[in-house]
């Protein structure tokens, strides 16, 4: 199992290890945040879109359609009661091809992200807390 660790910097600032990667996690300004990073939702909907972009591009680079510049629009509700995002919308461009004929595999291509997997199939969510 992959493991993750997200560290409190202090005044609601957050740090995540990812393997060698180091990033910086804010929360909104309502819970104290101070803009200095993504808030835990942006980078949510952002790992959905970077994932769907990379599949299909995955897809056109070895179908022969230029897919330089492609890029994913990512739109989203958030609801309350209980609080979490909803109608995510997401836009697949492809500014310099047509792809005529191929779009359903480009979207078929694009739906085998494991993150659109995993919230459409989500199975379980487990907090534990640990102490000293």
């Amino acid at each position: 199992m992959a493991t993750i660790i997200t560290t409190y910097k202090g005044d609601m600032a957050f740090e995540t290890k990812l393997g060698n990667h180091t990033i910086t996690i804010d929360v909104p300004e309502s819970m104290g945040g101070k803009d200095r990073g993504p808030t835990p939702p942006e980078y949510f909907v952002a790992a959905l879109s970077s994932c769907v972009a990379a599949f299909a591009a995955s897809y056109c680079c070895k179908a022969g359609v230029d897919c330089s510049d492609l890029s994913v629009e990512a739109s989203f509700e958030k609801v309350s009661k209980p609080t979490r995002l909803t109608d995510f919308k997401l836009k697949l461009n492809l500014p310099h091809d047509c792809c005529e004929g191929r779009e359903k595999a480009i979207l078929r291509a694009a739906s085998h992200c494991p993150v659109h997997h995993s919230i459409e199939d989500f199975e379980g969510l487990e907090i534990e807390l640990t102490h000293a």
